[in-house]
């Protein structure tokens, strides 16, 4: 028991120290700094301390469901302890700072970063009171893990909702001013950061709502009751006409800058679902995606561009032709890849993708799109003679893109042609031997993806005005293919949640710098070890996935 005891000491102590790196390092690279100037709450804790304590805390956390069996009060003090570990370097930071200049090595560990560490109390008693923040913050992770689910999950969805306004106050706090007025906005926000009082608030709404919808669902489980098919079909079409009334909504509610911000999602969300069929529905890993969107885009600038050709389209009658030429440039690179698997076609569809770069980039049909210069003088989308230039007009042009692309995957996935991507995504071999044919599905799968990919290109030409060869780089593909994966791959929604967080949330961080790539891949990272199917996946890889770790486990 003693020997037990002792190798999950060792483990906290180990824990500790990798968290107080982790917190050392945000430090000295100036993260902590440059959040500490952003308060989260006024006057009680900034986006600094939530950045420094959040190793310790996650920690904590996860190190104390590993000792929960032996004993809560064990995990809870373990969860003291690592957090007094986690501060240690951090103090040790604090005193190589005061002794001599630390700045001529690390110029990032500025006055700033010191006060912030110190709580503004001096070296010494500064120094006792990280550790004590530290402690008390790993023993507060620690015992939220030991309390019932039916407590903990309503707190941590408080904690949760309250991080989520101050980390986006300042737009909340513009737009709901623009909206409401200032009367409402100095209730919830003081200057940028959020008013105690209405934390407090937030925090016991949040939570309370949490707390009630579980038990009332546990208690309709233990009665036995169970909601009739008449009252699920009248709950669906409530959730339908209210999500397409907020999508009709959403330019008024988002203004201009956020407008412009969904619009790039929702390019990225028509991409991602054609993408979506040819590797989580057809498993066929394309890395050259992008050469669809740039043929889309430059076929809709050469047809509309007021400049070069002057072939005099306007934007709904060349849009036609960037879907039929996409769709047969799919069509093209698909015959040449029909026997080709994993990594080889992943290699040649990525060189499809720089072959085409290379030819918008080269003299040789400069004469006919621009070369580097690209395409000039490319029209807005208009109707009635109403040019659609602000963002807040563009949005629904590229919502009807996307609910159209997500009707047609949506038809596809359950029809017989879906089926038979992901029996060929499976097992080639023995879909083959099925009798389907392989030929026939991967081009119609590569045309599909295709005609998604230049739809979203034409859509982009038209929005930008203008088109370089330097907008379509293998990095758009690679975007393309991240989403799919951290969304959920074949999953439909998985692809707008991943098209939302890798594309949507570095714009809405903005004003932390470069570092919001920082916090962009620590997200990544998390996700990748806490949710490796997805955010959001489809139950049949969710399935498959747990099958396996139930199969591990088992024959452990």
């Amino acid at each position: 028991m003693f020997k037990k005891q002792t190798i999950v000491i060792q483990d906290i102590i180990k824990l500790g120290l990798l968290a107080g790196l982790i917190s050392l390092s945000m430090s000295v690279i100036g993260f902590i700094a440059l959040l500490g100037e952003r308060e989260l709450i006024q006057n009680v804790i900034s986006m600094g301390h939530v950045f420094l304590l959040a190793p310790p805390i996650a920690l904590a956390y996860i190190s104390a469901e590993k000792v929960l069996s032996q004993s809560k009060v064990k995990a809870t003090l373990f969860g003291l302890l690592l957090g007094i570990i986690t501060a240690l370097p951090l103090v040790i930071l604090v005193i190589l700072a005061s002794s001599f200049d630390i700045r001529q090595f690390l110029v990032n560990v500025s006055p700033e970063l010191i006060e912030l560490l110190t709580f503004g109390q001096g070296i010494f008693l500064g120094s006792v009171i990280l550790l004590l923040v530290s402690g008390v913050a790993g023993l507060l992770a620690a015992g939220l893990r030991t309390l019932p689910d039916d407590f903990r999950e309503p707190i941590i969805t408080g904690l949760a909702w309250v991080f989520l306004f101050g980390l986006f106050s300042e737009i909340l706090l513009g737009r709901l001013r623009s909206i409401f007025g200032r009367g409402l906005t100095k209730l919830i926000f003081s200057g940028k950061a959020l008013n105690p009082l209405f934390t407090v608030f937030l925090f016991i709404v949040v939570a309370a709502l949490r707390y009630w919808s579980k038990r009332r669902r546990l208690q309709a489980e233990e009665r036995g009751e169970s909601i009739s098919p008449e009252r699920q079909q009248r709950y669906q079409r409530i959730r339908i006409v209210l999500g397409v009334v907020t999508l009709l909504l959403m330019p008024l509610i988002l203004g201009t800058y956020l407008s412009e911000v969904m619009n790039n999602v929702g390019l990225y969300i028509l991409m991602g679902l054609g993408l979506n069929i040819v590797v989580g529905f057809a498993g066929l890993l394309d890395l050259g995606y992008v050469a669809f969107f740039a043929i889309g885009a430059y076929i809709m600038g050469i047809l509309t561009s007021e400049g070069q050709l002057g072939l005099g389209f306007t934007f709904w009658t060349a849009l036609p032709f960037t879907v039929i030429g996409s769709t047969l440039f799919g069509i093209i690179l698909g015959i040449p890849v029909l026997r080709m698997r994993g990594d080889y076609l992943a290699i040649v569809t990525l060189g499809f993708g720089e072959i085409i770069r290379i030819l918008a980039l080269s003299d040789m049909l400069k004469p006919f799109i621009g070369g580097a210069q690209g395409v000039l003088q490319i029209p807005k989308p208009s109707i009635f003679g109403f040019d659609l230039v602000k963002p807040e007009y563009l949005y629904y042009i590229i919502l009807i893109g996307v609910l159209l692309a997500w009707f047609i995957s949506w038809r596809l996935r359950d029809s017989r042609l879906g089926r038979q991507w992901m029996a060929m995504r499976e097992d080639e071999d023995v879909a083959e031997a099925m009798g389907i044919n392989l030929v026939n599905t991967k081009l119609l799968a590569f045309a599909t993806g295709a005609a998604f990919s230049g739809l979203s290109g034409g859509i982009f030409a038209s929005k930008l005005t203008s088109i370089f060869p330097h907008s379509f780089n293998l990095i758009v593909s690679i975007n393309v293919l991240s989403l799919i994966i951290v969304g959920g791959i074949g999953s439909l929604p998985g692809v707008v949640v991943g098209a939302l967080i890798l594309v949507g949330l570095p714009e809405l961080l903005r004003e932390f710098a470069e570092h919001r790539m920082l916090m962009y891949g620590a997200l990544l990272i998390v996700m990748m070890l806490a949710r490796p199917e997805g955010f959001w996946p489809s139950e049949t890889i969710k399935r498959e996935l747990h099958a396996h770790e139930e199969l591990e486990m088992g024959s452990d």
